[in-house]
């Protein structure tokens, strides 16, 4: 008798809906009170919004491969273009910024929690629905 499959535990789950909740509110609250013009705050935003779906379609497309689903080497390329582009454009936003040093790195902070979260979630959000595919398959008891 073929033992059920068990998925990520409800902490871990739990955890990473709070790192990813965390870091994206705290960076957009951080946004939304800090005294930089529009276009600044507009230019954060969509660097935090295109991290987090560089990151999680990254992470989609690692585990595609690994579970050898094809995914092009140009969308996977892509993928890592895009995140490593949305770091690049952080730092520097962040380097020229007329921001406090403590400011910077609250920034940088939030954005790496944020892109943790994500990809933890989409982890979870995918083991969770093979957990539920496997243990669903005639003869697992």
């Amino acid at each position: 008798m073929a033992q059920p499959q068990l998925g990520p535990t409800p902490a871990f789950v739990a955890a990473s809906w709070i790192a990813l909740l965390a870091g994206a509110s705290a960076f957009m609250i951080g946004l939304w009170n800090a005294g930089m013009q529009l276009n600044e705050k507009g230019y954060y935003f969509t660097i935090l919004m295109y991290g987090l779906f560089a990151a999680v379609s990254l992470q989609k497309s690692v585990r595609d491969r690994a579970e050898g689903t094809l995914v092009s080497g140009l969308y996977f390329g892509l993928c890592w273009l895009s995140l490593a582009l949305t770091m690049l454009l952080l730092t520097v936003g962040l380097i020229n910024a007329t921001l406090t040093l403590s400011e910077k790195g609250f920034y940088a902070m939030a954005f790496l929690l944020s892109l943790f979260g994500a990809v933890a979630v989409q982890k979870n959000v995918r083991d969770i629905s093979a957990v539920k595919r496997a243990n669903e398959q005639p003869g697992i008891q």
